[in-house]
């Protein structure tokens, strides 16, 4: 509950992994959710296209030479591809993983436990913001 209410209350770039303008994934209402509460959020999907009026890019490493830090990167893809995301966020210097309500992967979340990523797992922080901060 701390790593949660921490990341909600104390960060600010958020990379959204799988987000992409269909409006009927929960990643494009989660997305904007985050915005409205004051998040910069950097899309993330092969499509790299603008959503919520942020610019896309295909991976976390072309974000990271445009942005130059993402604290979160917020995993909105299958389980089975999760732990690839993971790397990719432990490789970059991200500050820490969120893995979406659904998504689990134990080991993918002790290897950023390990690199000192703070990690959460299969929470949501649409659902968690308002429990956590009102």
């Amino acid at each position: 509950t701390e790593t949660r209410l921490r990341l909600l209350r104390d960060t600010e770039i958020w990379a959204v992994v799988g987000l992409s303008t269909n409006a009927l994934r929960p990643a494009f209402g989660v997305a904007r959710f985050l915005q409205a509460h004051g998040k910069r959020i950097v899309p993330i999907h092969p499509s790299a296209v603008t959503v919520h009026g942020e610019r896309g890019y295909p991976t976390l490493a072309d974000a990271l030479f445009e942005i130059g830090h993402i604290e979160v990167v917020d995993i909105f893809v299958n389980s089975t591809r999760a732990g690839g995301i993971v790397d990719e966020a432990i490789a970059i210097g991200a500050s820490a993983v969120w893995m979406q309500l659904g998504v689990v992967d134990e080991s993918a979340a002790g290897r950023a436990r390990e690199a000192g990523l703070a990690t959460v797992m299969n929470h949501c922080p649409a659902i968690e913001w308002p429990k956590l901060i009102g």
